[in-house]
């Protein structure tokens, strides 16, 4: 370091100068002398300020050190990175699918702008830090956004909305990018809910409602399909794989036997070969339809399972029926009589009694048309 910093100041403007700023800011982090660090990555940035990875280490070193004047050129280089990410371009690989590179773009806007408002933070400037906050939860929700936005509702006495924040990060803490401690989070959310509840009663109810909210599959629209429909023979269901859609307008008149199951699902899994079993033991009566009606919210995860398991009934994707029925467990069994009618329900899964109890409540199914045809 002593012969480069003498080499530099024999030659202040020599050619291969950024190359000797780079060893110096390398070798100065191994000697742990971040000032030094920091004077010589700002040097780069002022010769070269589209270099990200040197503006970022800056950043960071400015903000280990602290002071107030460090601390506003870290603001300075954050808003450069950021018009930067931001900055229009066609240079996407085609390797990488539309959806992956606006991913990976959001990923370092929500980056930055965490950067950012840490910075406004030890600024004292706490509007301009929650606005960075929320920006950031907006392009990608990540755990330590969602804990610095509960920081400052602290700070301004807003407890529900500490609450909500600080359950969000607890929930986001265990993702793969996550970096966030989720038991510090977990002492910041059991303390503003006793002050604001007096006790910790109804936490543990909150967190799960806040988890399933956040981990609901944006991408699944069961809900829209057949949104309109009261009957079940109003029901289109898509059939997994490129078959074509099964209109169950089709089988009107006909009974119905749906398994509604997820592939998560242990007891689904123990259940299935049994109910192949009962639609195969009825496969010459042309009166019943055995459907195995999929409810995952990750569809992904559906046809790979198929493909692996080969079930002998006709598998499809849930579509609203789930909804119509109130299907909240699994697996679940139902028989809908010609009518559209609810007959039979069974929720869980006994494994002795299975196949006697289903193909009894069949036979009582049936046995209406067979009386009437008597």
């Amino acid at each position: 370091m002593r012969n480069l910093e003498a080499f530099l100041k024999k030659y202040p403007e020599a050619t291969q100068r950024t190359r000797i700023y780079r060893a110096l800011v390398e070798s100065s982090l191994q000697l742990r002398d971040n000032a030094r660090a920091t004077n010589y990555a700002e040097r780069i940035i002022a010769l070269n300020p589209d270099d990200i990875s040197m503006t970022l280490l800056a950043i960071q070193l400015l903000e280990q050190n602290g002071d107030e004047a460090g601390l506003k050129r870290a603001v300075s280089y954050s808003t450069r990175v950021l018009d930067f990410v931001n900055r229009p371009t066609d240079e996407k690989s085609p390797k990488v699918s539309q959806e992956e590179f606006v991913s990976s773009k959001n990923h370092d806007r929500m980056t930055v702008l965490v950067f950012r408002g840490r910075l406004y933070l030890k600024l004292h400037e706490n509007a301009k830090a929650e606005k960075d906050f929320e920006d950031a939860y907006t392009f990608e929700p990540s755990a330590v956004a969602a804990e610095k936005m509960g920081e400052i509702a602290e700070l301004n006495k807003d407890l529900p909305r500490a609450i909500q924040q600080y359950a969000r990060a607890f929930s986001l803490a265990d993702g793969p990018k996550s970096s966030a401690d989720r038991r510090e989070t977990r002492q910041k959310l059991g303390n503003v809910w006793r002050l604001a509840h007096g006790s910790e009663d109804g936490l543990g109810a909150y967190l799960l409602k806040n988890y399933d909210e956040l981990n609901a599959s944006p991408a699944k629209s069961t809900a829209a399909r057949n949104s309109g429909a009261t009957d079940p023979f109003d029901f289109t269901l898509r059939r997994v794989g490129d078959s074509a859609p099964l209109p169950l307008s089709s089988e009107k008149g006909k009974i119905l036997v749906v398994n509604f199951w997820a592939t998560w699902c242990g007891p689904c899994r123990a259940l299935e070969p049994q109910f192949d079993r009962v639609a195969l033991s009825f496969q010459q009566n042309h009166d019943l339809v055995f459907l195995a009606a999929d409810c995952d919210e990750d569809e992904t995860l559906v046809a790979p399972y198929v493909k692996e398991t080969k079930p002998r009934t006709t598998v499809v994707f849930a579509d609203g029926l789930d909804r119509l029925f109130s299907i909240n467990s699994f697996p679940t069994i139902v028989i809908i009589d010609r009518s559209g009618k609810i007959v039979y329900r069974a929720e869980g899964y006994d494994e002795e009694g299975f196949q006697q109890s289903l193909t009894a409540a069949i036979h009582q199914a049936l046995a209406p048309a067979a009386a009437a045809a008597q």
